[in-house]
């Protein structure tokens, strides 16, 4: 970053200065939110070392108490790492209409976006909607958040690939399924059975790159993708704390009332991929 940041100082054009100085703030100021974040948890690890005192703490970080206090108040937790450091993106996949220029973009993915940019907002990133065409093949170059399925998007199908333990295929004519790699299972929507119920399920993944983290939401339609963004926002320091380095998969269902959640199940619990 500092030779980055010596590049742009020496920048001659001012458009492309400004530009670039505009982007590398916000780099930075994410990377100031990350490390409170990451002095807030070394307080509460130096504390369980020295005996649960946060006045021990203090001594030992050359703070007073009251600052360590305030420290541990005013900080990001913990948990804010399970979606990497940022900046973020929040992507979402367009539809493209025949008489329309334009894309579209469906109730339900709009809904999810909406919600997820407030979550993320409430834990101090500075995050950006995306709307992917789905005719380019578009793939995170920071931290993100993905909501695609594999037909929607290439990016959504390139995520699949890569998972170890779940996918997504469709059988039966035109139905989709989650499918368990190991035992073969498969898990379809209530909305394609015989008698239609408003329910859904949704895949659910983190992956951890080098230098980068992205979380990827798949429904079997775009309604299940609602429930598990409901689900991941309610269990995200439980799913953090069981998985703070590594990638993992999962799937789970629910049941609507119109676009609200009213019962979220985990049909298969969190793996970690090897």
């Amino acid at each position: 970053m500092d030779e980055e940041f010596e590049r742009l100082r020496r920048e001659p054009d001012p458009v492309r200065r400004g530009r670039q100085a505009t982007e590398l703030l916000a780099t930075y100021q994410q990377r100031s939110v990350e490390l409170a974040r990451l002095r807030r948890a070394a307080i509460e690890e130096a504390r369980d070392q020295l005996g649960g005192s946060y006045t021990e703490v203090a001594k030992a970080f050359g703070l007073s108490k009251g600052r360590v206090t305030q420290i541990r108040n005013s900080a990001p937790p913990a948990h804010r790492a399970f979606f990497g450091v940022g900046p973020l993106d929040v992507a979402l996949v367009g539809r493209r209409i025949f008489e329309r220029e334009d894309m579209v973009i469906a109730a339900e993915d709009d809904a999810v976006g909406a919600y997820l940019l407030g979550e993320v907002e409430q834990l101090a990133f500075t995050a950006e909607r995306l709307v992917v065409d789905p005719r380019e093949e578009w793939e995170p170059t920071r931290d993100a958040i993905v909501v695609c399925g594999p037909a929607s998007a290439h990016v959504g199908n390139a995520l699949l690939n890569a998972d170890p333990v779940l996918g997504m295929t469709i059988a039966d004519g035109a139905r989709w399924y989650i499918v368990d790699k190991t035992t073969g299972e498969r898990f379809g929507s209530s909305m394609d059975d015989q008698t239609p119920r408003r329910a859904d399920v949704a895949y659910l993944a983190r992956h951890v790159r080098e230098g980068q983290v992205i979380t990827h939401v798949a429904g079997v339609h775009a309604l299940g993708s609602v429930g598990a963004a409901h689900y991941l926002t309610e269990h995200l320091a439980d799913l953090y704390a069981a998985h703070p380095d590594e990638s993992f998969s999962m799937a789970v269902s629910a049941e609507f009332d119109s676009l609200t959640p009213k019962v979220i199940d985990v049909i298969v619990p969190p793996r970690a991929w090897a």
